[in-house]
Formats: C-alpha cells, sequence, structure tokens
C-alpha cells in the first residue's frame, strides 16, 4: 500500500511539474508590435499611431492562454497630417483633458481574462483601462507562430472620452466625432 501511495504522490509532483514548465510568458517586442488608430468625424477621419510600453504573451505550450499590455499614451502620434498642417496641435488636443488626459493617465492597458481557442484563433475578452477607467472588450485574435493580430472597436465614451460626441452635447453639426475609434494591432513575441 506504501508504494501504491509513493507511486501516485510521484504521479502528482511530476504532473504538477510538468504542467508548470509548460506555462511560458512571452514579452512582446514594442519595437516592432504596433497600433494604428482611427477615429472619424462628420467631415472625414484622423490616423495614426501609438506605441506599447511593455506587453507579455501568456502561453501553455503552443496555446495563447493570456496576455496583459501597457500603452504609452505620451506616444500618441498623428500620420495623417505633416507638420505646419494641423499635426503638432491634433496630437497636443488628443492628449489634452478633452481627450486622454495623458498627464494624468500616462498609460492605458489591456488585460485578457477569458481566452477560448477557436479555428484560425482566438476568441477574447479583456479588461481594457483607459484614463483610469476599466471596461470589459470583446475581440478575436488571429495567430502565426510569433505574432497576433486583431482589429477592435473601442467606445471612447465609456472611458469619459466625451469630448465632440453626439451622444453626450447637441448642435455640433458637422463637428460631431464618432464615439467609436478603431485599433489594428500587431504583437510580435
Amino acid at each position: 500500500m506504501k508504494t501504491v501511495k509513493s507511486i501516485l504522490i510521484a504521479v502528482v509532483i511530476l504532473g504538477s511539474t510538468a504542467f508548470a514548465q509548460a506555462q511560458t510568458k512571452k514579452s512582446i517586442d514594442t519595437g516592432v508590435s504596433s497600433i494604428n488608430w482611427e477615429g472619424k468625424k462628420v467631415l472625414g477621419s484622423h490616423t495614426g499611431t501609438i506605441a506599447f510600453s511593455d506587453g507579455v504573451i501568456e502561453m501553455d505550450g503552443e496555446t495563447i492562454t493570456g496576455g496583459k499590455f501597457t500603452v504609452d499614451m505620451s506616444s500618441i502620434n498623428v500620420t495623417d497630417l505633416k507638420a505646419g498642417e494641423g499635426k503638432e496641435k491634433l496630437e497636443g488636443h488628443l492628449k489634452s483633458d478633452d481627450f486622454f488626459g495623458v498627464t494624468n493617465y500616462p498609460k492605458a492597458t489591456l488585460e485578457f481574462t477569458k481566452v477560448q481557442k477557436m479555428s484560425g484563433g482566438y476568441e477574447v475578452v479583456a479588461d481594457l483601462t483607459i484614463k483610469g477607467k476599466t471596461e470589459p472588450i470583446y475581440f478575436d485574435l488571429a495567430t502565426t507562430k510569433n505574432t497576433a493580430t486583431t482589429s477592435l472597436k473601442v467606445d471612447r465614451t465609456k472611458y469619459n472620452v466625451r469630448y465632440g460626441s453626439g451622444s453626450f452635447f447637441d448642435g455640433l453639426g458637422d463637428k460631431t466625432i464618432s464615439d467609436n475609434f478603431n485599433l489594428d494591432v500587431t504583437l510580435k513575441f
């Protein structure tokens, strides 16, 4: 009986060790990972980029099980305008309290709370925090060997970013800015 008990204990210990070794965290390469954004308004749109500060993909073998990412909000960059054409003015306005309040909220975060493997990728539920406000967000994540990509639609008003929103202000006319902005994200790990 002692021998059987010893064997069971050994199996449990080895199984636990094997499971613990299979769980890994892979840091994203912030130099080549990217976030491209687009914000729309009645009379057009603007595009740009924003940079990751850091991030990790959690894996069990080859399967993604989690992730946590930090974005440097001071890196907001407008790409559809050139210097002297309003680029600096728009970047300053996006960083101001009217929009993302970068002085008080220099970071935004995204943390996966549920990941479900699907054909060709994953369905992800995550907590997105902008301006100190956290809300759940849902998206599909496509993957290849060392890359994950997704497109997200974010309702900025959920994060107290309401400037120019027709949902909160009347009489904006052609100055109305869409409540949603789009993010195209590429993670390299």
